[in-house]
């Protein structure tokens, strides 16, 4: 009865799936965080044209691996500081702009 009770390993619930966004990386002059910009298409509701809003997220980027203009993929986490609640998941795409310049 008594292991009944306690939660073993195996059957402990799986975790929802995380959210994913989307964007363009506008800085990455901090240390391990970046900063996205993604970009939403939305229908104004009165006047039904298509209306394009940006927000910023602060990204953890653990090894530095992102740079100014890369298109990247973030994922929500735990909160790791007063802004950054997102982790940076992969490098979809290199910016060709500022080859010549390495990340301090």
């Amino acid at each position: 009865m008594a292991n009944e009770t306690a939660a073993s390993p195996q059957s402990a619930p799986a975790r929802g799936a995380r959210q994913e966004l989307t964007g363009v990386v506008t800085s990455a002059k901090m240390q391990k965080t970046i900063v996205v910009k993604v970009t939403r298409a939305t229908q104004h509701p009165l006047y039904h044209r298509v209306v394009r809003t940006a927000k910023k997220y602060y990204a953890h980027d653990e090894a530095g691996e992102a740079r100014l203009g890369d298109t990247v993929r973030i994922v929500s986490t735990r909160p790791l500081s007063k802004l950054k609640r997102w982790r940076l998941q992969e490098v979809l795409s290199r910016s060709t702009r500022g080859l010549s310049r390495n990340r301090e």
